[in-house]
C-alpha cells in the first residue's frame, strides 16, 4: 500500500471482474459475453466512424444515438441518458440518485458492484435477504429504507420479477427513487420502461455489451423521468463530459436499429439456454430459473469451488462466487452450441456420468 494513497484509495475493496485469461483453446464462459459477433452493421459503423474525425470530440450528449433509443422505447430524447458502459451510467445514478438520508436497499445476493459503488461514494446501505428460492420478495422492500436498486433479472440467480412487480415497489415506494438494473432483459424478463410515463421516481438502466454483443465497445444508457435524466447529465458533466466516442455512438446506433440481427441472436441464446438447463438437470444440478444469458447451478454432491476448477482443468472457465448463499452455485454463460457441449461434457467426465449429448 503507497503511503502517497488518500485515505478514500486506502479504504476501497475494488469490484473484481470475470477474469479474461489468454489461453489457446479455452471456452470462456465465465463473463457474460455474447457467442455472436456485433451486428454487421454496427461493425461497419465502427469502421466508418474511424476516420480523421477523431481528432475532433465527439458529441458530449450523444444526441443522434439519444434519438434513435428514445424512438426504439418509445420516450422523449431528453428521457434517455448515455454513458460509457452500464456500470458507468449506474455509478452517475448512485451519485446522483441513490445517495439519500436513509440507507439504500438492495438485495443481499446481486451485482457485486453495488457495495463497492457505496464504498466509494460514502453511501450507507442494507441488504435485503433474497427468499429460500433466491428470489427477491418485493414485500421486502415496501416499509423499510431509502432508495432501491434491483438487477432484473437479478445477477447473479438469473431470476427475474415480473413488470406487475415492480409497478407495485414503484407504486408503494413513490417517496423514493427506484433504479431497475435490466442488463440482461432482453433474455427474456419484462422491461420496466413502459412504466416510466407513470412512474416518476422510476430509472431504468440497460446495455448494449450482452444482447448487442457490443461489450468491448462500453455503451450503457438509462431511461427514466426528465428531472431524474438531469441528475445523471449534472453528475456527468462533473465528472467526463465525453464518455462515449465518435465510434462507440456510431457502432451503438446501427446496432439498435438492426433489429432483424438481434432478435435473430437473442433468440438463439434463449434456445441455448434452455437445452443446456435440461442437459444440467440431467446431470443431477439444480438449476435456478433464468432470464438471463447465463445459468445459476449447483450439484447436491460437490462444492461450487469443485466443480468450478473440474472445469478449468478441462479448459472450461465458468464463474464461481465465494460469498454466503452462493459458494455451491456455478454460474455458466451462454456460449454457442459447441461451447455449451463442451463445458457439459466436461461436468459429465467429473462427475463420472455418461455424456447427455
Amino acid at each position: 500500500m503507497s503511503r502517497y494513497w488518500s485515505e478514500l484509495a486506502r479504504g476501497l475493496s475494488p469490484y473484481v471482474p470475470g477474469e479474461q485469461p489468454q489461453i489457446p483453446g479455452l471456452v470462456k464462459l465465465n463473463t457474460n459475453e455474447s457467442p455472436f459477433a456485433p451486428s454487421p452493421l454496427a461493425i461497419q459503423a465502427v469502421r466508418l466512424a474511424a476516420d480523421d474525425t477523431l481528432r475532433l470530440y465527439p458529441d458530449p450528449q450523444s444526441t443522434r444515438l439519444r434519438e434513435v433509443l428514445a424512438e426504439y422505447h418509445g420516450v422523449a430524447p431528453e428521457q434517455v441518458f448515455v454513458g460509457n458502459g452500464s456500470d458507468e451510467v449506474l455509478a452517475h445514478a448512485f451519485a446522483g440518485l441513490l445517495k439519500q438520508a436513509k440507507p439504500v436497499l438492495f438485495p443481499d445476493v446481486t451485482y457485486s458492484f453495488y457495495p463497492v459503488y457505496c464504498r466509494l461514494l460514502g453511501i450507507e446501505y442494507e441488504t435485503v435477504p433474497l427468499d429460500g428460492e433466491m428470489r427477491v420478495r418485493i414485500a421486502d422492500y415496501l416499509d423499510r429504507g431509502g432508495a432501491i436498486i434491483i438487477a432484473n433479472p437479478n445477477a447473479p440467480t438469473g431470476i427475474a420479477l415480473s413488470r406487475a412487480e415492480i409497478e407495485q415497489l414503484v407504486s408503494a415506494r413513490a417517496d423514493a427513487p427506484v433504479v431497475i438494473d435490466e442488463a440482461y432483459v432482453d433474455f427474456g424478463a419484462q422491461s420496466a420502461i413502459p412504466l416510466i410515463r407513470d412512474h416518476p421516481n422510476l430509472l431504468v438502466v440497460q446495455t448494449l455489451s450482452k444482447s448487442r454483443a457490443l461489450a468491448g465497445l462500453r455503451v450503457g444508457y438509462a431511461i427514466g423521468d426528465q428531472a431524474l435524466i438531469e441528475a445523471l447529465t449534472r453528475v456527468k458533466d462533473s465528472f467526463n463530459s465525453y464518455p462515449l466516442g465518435r465510434p462507440a455512438q456510431a457502432g451503438a446506433i446501427a446496432a439498435i436499429q438492426d433489429e432483424a440481427y438481434f432478435q435473430q441472436t437473442r433468440s438463439t441464446i434463449i434456445a441455448n439456454r434452455e437445452r443446456l438447463t435440461a442437459t444440467l438437470i440431467q446431470l443431477g444440478f439444480e438449476v435456478l430459473p433464468s432470464s438471463a444469458n447465463f445459468v445459476f447451478a449447483r450439484h447436491p454432491s460437490h462444492t461450487g469451488q469443485a466443480l468450478s476448477a473440474a472445469l478449468r482443468d478441462r479448459a472450461v472457465l465458468v464463474r464461481h462466487f465465494s460469498g454466503p448463499r452462493v459458494s455451491d452455485f456455478i454460474r455458466i454463460t451462454i456460449g454457442s452450441q459447441a461451447e455449451l457441449d463442451c463445458s457439459t461434457d466436461a461436468l459429465a467426465a467429473f462427475l463420472g456420468t455418461p455424456s447427455p449429448g
